[in-house]
């Protein structure tokens, strides 16, 4: 069998995710780092985000359809549950962090360091503050629901590897850093996750985030 081919930013978070799951897995792959608008990406991604996954004559793009696919094709350990109840709990978190939670944190918040718009160049203490209270209100929620050490019931799963690099680019920024500390379960959480092979084997270079999917 080919070896599955990532395309993307190694500093975008989900194609972290996707790197991820190939590390937790022990997927043999090739990783290909791109800038965004790469014709590679163009080629797959009808909009040019990232990643992309090539493997054989199988092309995808999305993250949690990658994630999916490799799940399914390459054999034990698996990110997804097996149990209905597990499987779709894991699909409600991803969902969830990826269509809410990603847009405060990493599309607002972050982007206002990384992206400000103003003249300076400055960071935009107006986003930012005017994003802080739903950004408490959802680091609240996830510090709740990973009061027992895992999104879902007792493993680490694809729920779990969605959130990890998001929580790695949370807490970079003084306020983000400060909402994460506060988070006694989250924080626990991360400290703990954070010292998995897949994650510290994934670690991303200096820089701002990539847009992904």
């Amino acid at each position: 069998m080919s070896k599955p081919e990532i395309i993307g930013s190694m500093r975008s978070t989900y194609t972290r995710v996707v790197r991820m799951v190939c590390e937790e897995k022990a997927i043999d792959h090739t990783m290909t780092d791109v800038l965004l608008g790469a014709p590679e990406l163009a080629a797959i991604h009808p909009f040019g985000k990232m990643p992309v996954l090539r493997h054989g004559d199988v092309e995808l793009f999305e993250s949690k359809a990658i994630a999916t696919y490799l799940d399914k094709v390459f054999p034990a350990p698996f990110v997804l549950p097996s149990d209905p109840k597990l499987l779709a709990l894991t699909e409600q978190w991803v969902s969830l962090v990826n269509t809410l939670i990603d847009r405060t944190i990493i599309r607002t918040y972050l982007f206002a360091y990384i992206a400000p718009g103003t003249p300076d160049g400055s960071p935009n203490r107006a986003t930012i503050e005017a994003v802080m209270p739903a950004l408490r209100e959802q680091v609240a929620v996830l510090d709740k629901a990973v009061a027992r050490g895992h999104l879902v019931g007792d493993s680490f799963t694809l729920a779990d590897i969605n959130l990890m690099p998001l929580l790695h680019r949370l807490k970079i920024p003084p306020e983000g850093a400060a909402a994460l500390a506060s988070a006694t379960h989250l924080s626990a959480y991360y400290d703990r996750h954070a010292h998995r092979p897949s994650f510290v084997r994934t670690e991303p270079p200096a820089g701002a985030p990539r847009r992904a999917a």
